[in-house]
């Protein structure tokens, strides 16, 4: 296992990314903000969260020599999408969730109507959060850059993983099938993340693929290693288990091109393998 400080490194970066958060959804005042839709977006990314996607992001950007301002732009947005994406989720025509961290979800809060609103809200905004960055995406990019966001975020990525786990419910069979889902509903974003943490390093499209492709195989482990978390699909423990180890060796493979910069990535796969062991040993991680 690697010797870098993950820990330090995650909570650094956690509070740069919050902080752009907060700057771009500021404490709106009641007279321009009809529906309370402002105060219903703050709420919903700032009530809590590890970060992930925006952490993949910088972290892919300073794999190719960016800077962590310059992933900042992609990252939000990635996180604002998430976001919209758990409001959506726990609506009652989804999950039904009437708490998320603690706290009540967003429709409980604001109303079911409002909810639906406050979700295409985020997810609008952070297309224009990606474009209009400071710093960010190289204007030559940005046509890419988009394109990858909304992929990922749309029918052939987030959106329609969702549908297909609906669909499928918690009785998948076969492991294929289930990584299937989990390639769309989670691995979608953190492949994003990948793709445009490169392009806001300024990458050239041979690496872009590489770290896109990391995000996709992240992703993925991630999502397996929940499951094993949360008791989810427990008839494929066992090969999930063994998929985790498969796709936290490819990361590792991935970013080995990227010498030194990339201590990171190979932090967080390892990060991954542990959380997995842990979760299948017992251990509570919450």
């Amino acid at each position: 296992m690697s010797d870098f400080d993950l820990e330090n490194y995650l909570a650094e970066r956690q509070a740069a990314i919050n902080a752009a958060l907060d700057g771009l959804l500021p404490e709106p005042a009641r007279e321009v903000d009809p529906g309370r839709l402002r105060e219903g977006m703050r709420y919903a990314v700032l009530l809590g969260g590890k970060r992930m996607r925006p952490l993949l992001t910088i972290a892919c950007c300073e794999a190719v020599g960016g800077e962590v301002a310059h992933a900042l732009p992609a990252g939000c947005a990635l996180e604002m999408i998430h976001a919209y994406s758990l409001v959506h989720d726990d609506l009652p025509a989804m999950d039904n969730d009437l708490e998320r961290r603690g706290q009540p979800t967003v429709h409980v809060k604001f109303g079911v109507a409002n909810a639906i609103l406050i979700g295409d809200a985020l997810l609008t905004s952070a297309f224009s959060v990606l474009v209009c960055g400071a710093h960010g995406i190289p204007p030559t990019s940005m046509a890419d850059a988009v394109t990858i966001l909304a992929k990922h975020s749309g029918i052939d990525g987030m959106v329609g993983g969702q549908a297909l786990d609906l669909e499928e419910g918690q009785d998948i069979g076969e492991i294929g099938r289930l990584e299937q889902v989990h390639a769309l509903k989670t691995g979608g974003l953190f492949a994003a993340a990948g793709a445009l943490g490169a392009l806001s390093g300024g990458a050239r499209s041979e690496a872009v693929a590489k770290l896109e492709r990391y995000g996709l195989a992240f992703g993925v482990a991630f999502q397996h290693a929940d499951d094993i978390l949360d008791d989810d699909q427990p008839a494929l423990r066992e090969a999930a288990a063994v998929r985790i180890r498969e796709l936290t060796d490819e990361c590792r493979e991935l970013a080995s091109g990227f010498g030194a910069a990339a201590r990171p990535l190979r932090a967080l796969a390892d990060w991954i393998d542990e959380r997995a062991a842990r979760a299948r040993s017992g251990e509570n991680l919450a």
